[in-house]
């Protein structure tokens, strides 16, 4: 009974995370769609740049404390003021810093644009201070619908005032707005719709005692955040804003794609294994659950996007943007192992083993930054080729300690992925002769989207995959909950 309970609260749980980032990011990307054709590349470009370092600070005010007030069992109205008051003191002290280093900045990266942009975005931080608190209170409680009409609402008025500042030729401030009011409005949504509140109470003591376990998450979201924009801050230094403005582009796709999908998993993946961290099998079975559901649904897409990559963007964003397609193309091989990678460290955050955690960030952030000082002389291309390397390395990486821990190999990860990955790599290939057609833009992606649906899921029905009749199963459930709910009221 309480498997059950705790299956459909996960489903539940997923459901509206996925609203939430589904709902948001479906929502952002037509915004950005709209802005990039009204925008230059280099706008985007410069915006990108500021972001990398509006992230590092974010990573400080965030400091791992809100992951491990989700971990922590028996957190109290104490615990959440404590990190509420650090958060804010935290965020203070960032802004103060960027500010003073914006214009040592713009001389390093010969952008005069990025003081005034980095000093008024970073405003951002003392929300991110707010939020990181409400959305710990949203996690322990599963309760991702609030966050869904926050986050949808703060993106609809932001993108409809930036795409009229970018309309009347504000440039990159049109950016600048959307980022800022959308922050601020989802941190006042929240305000009125999480019924948590800050007390008056602050206790050091209960701060080095998250500190433990959220200490080693702040060393390791600080290499996780720096790592994956490097690319960016060299991109950015060796060649220009607009390279860094298609690298930036190119890299959205799949990681629109992916965040959705992945976050969505991981938000509910980590509460729901911590309350199991006692049940080791419980764990493996439901961390095995993760990667074989998870990879059936992202490796098609990805394969998808990739080979799709080209009429996409020529029918989106216009042929301006097409030098980032091979950056598209590239980053699809990168991000479809993510579900691997993130299923892998939730459970070791579970079971409490933080130290494993900062370990194997360490290792892999050695490995990925030794491969681009190794590429760099090669050009931009092979720089980000290398990505989708380290990746499939970091796969191996990741699920090492959880040989031990769960009794679940990499060996035996990858027989479970393995069905997904070359089912994808078959309905990408077949899909790929679509690009020599001689139809229009938008008659190859049409045909390119309903054949690679038909294909998967036909051969996955033939094949009697394990993930895809559980994914039936789970869907044929969930209808049948709902029409009793709607029988019962009609009663």
């Amino acid at each position: 009974m309480a498997t059950s309970s705790t299956k459909s609260k996960v489903l539940h749980g997923i459901f509206w995370k996925l609203m939430e980032r589904g709902g948001t990011q479906a929502l952002q990307f037509i915004i950005q769609i709209i802005l990039a054709r009204l925008l230059l590349p280099a706008d985007y470009g410069v915006i990108a740049l500021i972001a990398i370092f509006i992230a590092i600070a974010s990573v400080f005010v965030h400091s791992g404390f809100n992951t491990a007030l989700i971990q922590k069992k028996n957190a109290d109205k104490l615990d959440f003021s404590s990190v509420f008051y650090l958060s804010l003191f935290v965020s203070i002290l960032m802004y103060g810093f960027l500010y003073l280093s914006a214009p040592a900045i713009a001389r390093f990266y010969d952008e005069s644009q990025i003081i005034p942009v980095l000093r008024v975005l970073s405003i951002t931080l003392f929300f991110g201070a707010v939020n990181s608190v409400q959305y710990a209170v949203v996690s322990r409680e599963m309760k991702f619908k609030k966050v869904f009409f926050s986050s949808l609402g703060g993106m609809l008025f932001s993108g409809i005032l930036g795409i009229g500042m970018a309309f009347m030729g504000f440039g990159v401030w049109a950016l600048v707005a959307q980022h800022l009011v959308q922050q601020i409005l989802i941190t006042f949504i929240l305000w009125f719709t999480v019924k948590w509140r800050p007390s008056s109470e602050f206790s050091l003591a209960r701060l080095r005692n998250l500190f433990a376990f959220g200490g080693k998450l702040l060393c390791s979201s600080l290499l996780e955040t720096v790592y994956h924009n490097i690319y960016g801050l060299v991109i950015g230094k060796f060649y220009n804003a607009e390279m860094l403005g298609y690298f930036t582009r190119g890299d959205q796709f799949p990681k629109l794609l992916m965040t959705n999908i992945n976050s969505s998993i991981s938000s509910v993946m980590l509460p729901a294994l911590s309350a199991h961290q006692e049940d080791k099998n419980r764990v493996k079975a439901m961390v095995r659950r993760s990667i074989v559901t998870s990879s059936f649904v992202i490796f098609p897409l990805m394969a998808g996007l990739a080979v799709c990559a080209e009429p996409l963007v020529n029918l989106l964003l216009t042929e301006k943007w097409l030098p980032c397609v091979p950056f598209l193309q590239i980053m699809c091989l990168a991000y479809a192992f993510w579900p691997v990678h993130t299923a892998n460290l939730q459970a070791i955050n579970a079971l409490g083993r933080s130290d494993i955690f900062l370990k194997l960030e360490i290792i892999k952030k050695c490995i990925g930054v030794a491969a681009l000082l190794i590429s760099v002389p090669f050009g931009i291309y092979v720089m980000v080729a290398f990505k989708p390397v380290t990746s499939v390395i970091s796969t191996a990486i990741n699920s090492y300690p959880n040989r031990k821990l769960l009794d679940y190999s990499f060996k035996e990860q990858w027989i479970d992925i393995m069905p997904s990955l070359l089912l994808s790599v078959v309905m990408g290939a077949a899909i790929y002769t679509v690009n020599y057609s001689g139809w229009n833009e938008l008659t190859k992606l049409f045909v390119q989207v309903i054949a690679g649906i038909v294909i998967y899921t036909g051969l996955a029905y033939l094949l009697k995959l394990e993930c895809f009749i559980y994914l039936l199963d789970t869907v044929k459930q969930l209808l049948h909950k709902n029409a009793e709910r709607k029988w019962n009221c009609n009663e």
